[in-house]
């Protein structure tokens, strides 16, 4: 997608659109459409591993996109906004598919999955009573920023690279090694707090 710039100072092509389609040209969201589509649609398939999938994410991010659109700064580039906006439709439905499945193993034998555990019989990954921090690490997570507790979990929890994350995350390297260090930081002031 080439960004055309205007005289000194000019917003790019995608900008020009997206400020039409803010007020209203339907013309304008064909042409942001054309521009943008295939990328993010190759981005969101590579977040979800399925094109049908990907594809329904696409449309659901260009309707959160379109209710979104009151909030969009005029003269901003906006395809790293809707990059975010599809990005995080896309956690929404993989974390909606993973609780479903979860359900559907529960209702399918009538009680709950059996969980594995470790040596000493507890489930695995369990917190334990010696282990108090557990919870309220637990608990100070759903604290953090949105980006920071991204990179925190897709780094220390999904075990990703610092490339892998930032491509997940649709940012770079450099700021998700940022994020997880102000991620753990906070974390552990909170901790220290409860």
């Amino acid at each position: 997608m080439t960004t055309q710039r205007g005289g000194a100072g000019g917003a790019s092509a995608e900008a020009e659109l997206m400020a039409r389609y803010c007020d209203g040209d339907r013309a304008a969201f064909d042409a942001l459409y054309g521009a943008v589509a295939p990328k993010l649609l190759g981005f969101l398939l590579q977040l979800v591993g399925d094109r049908a999938l990907a594809e329904d994410v696409m449309q659901d991010a260009l309707i959160k996109l379109h209710e979104a659109r009151a909030l969009y700064v005029r003269g901003a580039d906006p395809v790293p906004w809707i990059f975010t906006i599809a990005r995080h439709a896309a956690f929404d439905e993989l974390r909606r598919r993973r609780r479903a499945r979860v359900r559907l193993v529960a209702d399918e034998s009538g009680a709950p999955p059996e969980q594995r555990a470790d040596l000493q019989g507890d489930p695995e990954g369990a917190r334990t009573e010696t282990d108090p921090t557990g919870a309220a690490a637990l608990a100070a997570l759903d604290q953090l920023p949105a980006a920071q507790r991204e990179a925190l979990l897709l780094t220390k929890v999904e075990g990703l690279s610092q490339v892998e994350a930032a491509a997940r995350a649709g940012t770079t390297p450099g700021a998700i090694k940022l994020r997880a260090h102000r991620a753990y930081v906070a974390l552990r002031k909170l901790v220290r707090k409860s």
